[in-house]
């Protein structure tokens, strides 16, 4: 499954990596964030409890960021484990660029799972990762206190 999304956070490039990598702005923009920090450089622990929809599962998970070029991209890779529920993993590559004061951030991340989440269907698995990763970047700018607009598609 492929999500993604393009967006202007009315912010420097700059604070923007800078908010990315703060683990208090993290956990404020993850809906159901029970817990995120660092475990190594470049690991990160989380505990996320995810709505979907039918069940709200909670994931364990261990996150890595690869591919860094500090304030320009990296690619963010990670496993949880739903407990019966079974196991997702995804990764995503982040890039910002500049737009004018502003920062264009493009997302675009590819997701999997297995066991009884399978069974859940597509849609719902997709609906609900879409949700999450717009909710994701509605928050981040309110704990930036940064205005964040979604760009259509390209």
């Amino acid at each position: 499954m492929d999500f993604g999304g393009r967006y202007i956070i009315a912010a420097p490039r700059v604070a923007v990596w800078a908010a990315l990598n703060q683990t208090d702005m993290l956990k404020a923009a993850i809906p159901g964030c029970h817990k995120i920090e660092w475990s190594g450089a470049d690991t990160l622990d989380l505990e996320i409890k995810v709505n979907l929809g039918v069940a709200h599962p909670v994931f364990k998970g261990d996150l890595a960021l690869s591919g860094i070029v500090p304030a320009e991209r990296y690619t963010l890779s990670g496993k949880g484990r739903g407990g019966l529920l079974g196991l997702a993993e995804g990764s995503a590559d982040i890039v910002l660029a500049d737009h004018g004061e502003q920062t264009l951030l493009v997302f675009a991340a590819q997701g999997g799972a297995s066991g009884q989440l399978i069974k859940l269907g597509k849609a719902i698995i997709g609906n609900a990762a879409q949700k999450v990763i717009d909710g994701f970047f509605e928050r981040f700018g309110a704990a930036m206190g940064a205005a964040v607009t979604p760009l259509p598609p390209s």
